[in-house]
């Protein structure tokens, strides 16, 4: 009798749990997860929509006559692109790519394309993974991406190092989209540990941009290489989320809602002290970028935000229930949605009239802050007692550190927010003392002006 009494009280508290995850779920957006990061500057994002559509340029047979164009064109010489593969050279081993003299910004780039859902290699190739299958400088890596990162550096190494040497100021970039993300972001890797095949090249010189990248490496190495890979996520992007293998995603594509649904689940119920621990789960790589562009219960597109940061936990862990959850994944999306928030930051910066000393100065401190927070990433993943985490290294992709200063300190527990309290950006300053008149000039505040007249008239 106690039993048959039990049972609606058991299946009223199952009811009870599954409401609770539903609307939470429901109510939980992407802009959640990057919160509490900072705010993107000018000087940092500007290369993503650049490379944007570099990366579409890519799948373009004819750049001369181009078909997809984004408004405004590709932006590119055609006559600077050097190298061009497409798939009849690269015979399934990798995606096509091309080599890119961008001399306006004295930079090297090696653009791949995106995931071709008409070719059987790019399966392949995404596909080829099993769980701590594959190990890496200390860490797990994606198989089928790491054989195509080192099937791109062997056929190429040596053409870059003579291009390297004939333009030793330029930066060498990797960038890609999608599957290309996932092979840019472990081809930097290689590119980082055979410095000696590319002339030698210096690590702060190296860079990659990985966007909408899948999730190709363990959370040690994603954070150890925060300093070159930089990686860029549109508002709901379902890949850079997606913890499952890869091949039930492709398989399931007719329920793709469904397979999403019982991974939503299948996160919320796992301990995120057990995710963290375990080595062999992969994580979207690098530094990260996140466009947030939608608001929870709002109608409509809102004008986009950039927030960055080098998380170690919360590190687009749950997926989101989405309808833009395949859109945001799209490049042409990512293109249009960067560029409109570079716009938004360029024109900020312009009507603050920002003097060049200044712009130089808050330069600088960009370049400092990055570093710190990167070192504080490394510092909190040692704190929560990561696999395979290390302490600080001494450079950075942003600037050398500072002679003498010590990469060894006390691992605690550092995050991001510690550093905000100290932090006082160029832009705050301005805005607490100027504001913009009718005539769109910056004047005093009239509070300030008060203030100061009224600090003369008082006896000393």
């Amino acid at each position: 009798m106690s039993i048959i009494c039990g049972c609606p009280i058991l299946e009223g508290v199952y009811c009870l749990a599954c409401a609770r995850w539903l609307w939470k779920k429901c109510l939980y957006t992407a802009g959640n997860e990057s919160e509490h990061w900072g705010l993107a500057t000018a000087e940092e994002f500007e290369p993503v929509p650049r490379l944007c559509r570099l990366i579409l340029s890519v799948y373009e047979d004819d750049l001369h006559n181009p078909i997809w164009a984004p408004p405004g064109g590709y932006g590119i010489d055609p006559d600077n692109v050097i190298l061009r593969k497409d798939y009849e050279v690269t015979q399934g081993h990798a995606p096509p790519y091309r080599i890119y003299l961008d001399h306006a910004n004295a930079d090297i780039v090696l653009a791949i394309r995106g995931l071709n859902l008409a070719k059987e290699s790019d399966y392949a190739v995404l596909l080829d993974n099993k769980l701590g299958q594959t190990k890496f400088d200390g860490g797990y890596v994606h198989n089928g991406l790491l054989k195509a990162a080192e099937w791109v550096f062997d056929e190429e190494c040596e053409f870059l190092r003579e291009l390297l040497e004939r333009y030793p100021s330029y930066t060498l970039t990797f960038a890609g989209h999608s599957l290309g993300a996932g092979v840019v972001a472990l081809l930097v890797m290689i590119a980082v540990q055979n410095r000696s095949k590319l002339g030698n090249i210096e690590r702060k010189q190296i860079r990659c941009y990985a966007i909408a990248p899948a999730r190709c490496m363990s959370l040690n190495l994603a954070v150890r290489y925060a300093n070159i890979i930089n990686s860029v996520v549109l508002q709901d992007d379902f890949l850079p989320r997606t913890t499952t293998a890869l091949k039930d995603v492709f398989k399931s594509l007719l329920c793709l809602p469904c397979l999403l649904c019982l991974m939503c689940l299948k996160d919320t119920c796992t301990l995120e002290e057990k995710m963290l621990k375990d080595p062999r789960r992969l994580y979207a790589p690098g530094r990260l970028y996140h466009i947030v562009e939608r608001k929870p219960c709002r109608i409509g597109r809102f004008p986009p935000v950039v927030r960055t940061a080098v998380p170690v936990d919360g590190r687009f862990e749950h997926l989101v229930l989405s309808c833009n959850a395949t859109s945001d994944h799209a490049i042409i999306w990512i293109e249009r949605e960067s560029q409109k928030a570079l716009d938004i930051m360029l024109e900020k910066d312009r009507i603050m009239q920002i003097p060049t000393m200044q712009n130089m100065e808050r330069q600088e401190t960009l370049a400092r802050e990055h570093s710190e927070e990167y070192k504080a990433a490394l510092q909190r993943a040692v704190a929560l007692d990561i696999p395979q985490a290390s302490s600080p290294p001494s450079y950075g992709t942003f600037h050398e550190m500072e002679e003498g200063e010590t990469s060894s300190q006390s691992t605690g527990e550092v995050s991001t927010p510690f550093f905000k309290k100290w932090k006082e950006s160029w832009d705050s300053f301005v805005e607490r003392l100027f504001e913009v008149d009718e005539s769109g000039q910056m004047v005093f505040k009239r509070s300030s002006s008060k203030k100061s007249s009224t600090s003369s008239t008082l006896p000393p």
